[in-house]
């Protein structure tokens, strides 16, 4: 699921610090707005457009960081829009949303996971790709 390699060449100590913080930013914004699932996109994606005339490896990981943010963020708002009409409206929960409320967790685990596994490795200097999204990001950013 996610897979690491190398660049052509050595990323310094700021463009490493940068591209971990890409991964870190939405972690922030979890803590920050945990029940509004817009909020980490946000954050990720104000510090890809404050990093995005960076380094390509700087600007390689926002964008990914980004990408996957932006993927979480359809489960996590109808998980949410659910919920609240659930909460405000006759609406009864059902087995079917305990199912995919349960899914949702488990998919908000794994990237919690991945992402601090990602800025572990990026801050060691390492090119750590998703599955999915490291092939988008790598047809959208250019050298």
């Amino acid at each position: 699921m996610i897979q690491e390699t190398t660049f052509a060449y050595k990323p310094g100590e700021h463009e490493r610090e940068k591209a971990s913080n890409s991964y870190l930013m939405s972690l922030v914004a979890l803590i920050a707005g945990l029940p509004l699932p817009i909020i980490n996109l946000l954050a990720t994606f104000f510090f890809y457009l404050a990093n995005r005339k960076g380094t390509y490896y700087v600007r390689w990981h926002c964008t990914q960081a980004l990408f996957s943010q932006l993927a979480l963020l359809g489960i996590n708002s109808a998980s949410f829009w659910w919920t609240m009409s659930i909460l405000f409206s006759d609406e009864k929960a059902s087995n079917q949303y305990f199912a995919y409320l349960f899914t949702v967790i488990v998919f908000n685990l794994f990237e919690i996971f991945s992402t601090i596994y990602a800025a572990v490795q990026t801050r060691k200097g390492k090119h750590v790709q998703f599955l999915f999204f490291g092939n988008i990001t790598n047809l959208i950013c250019r050298a």
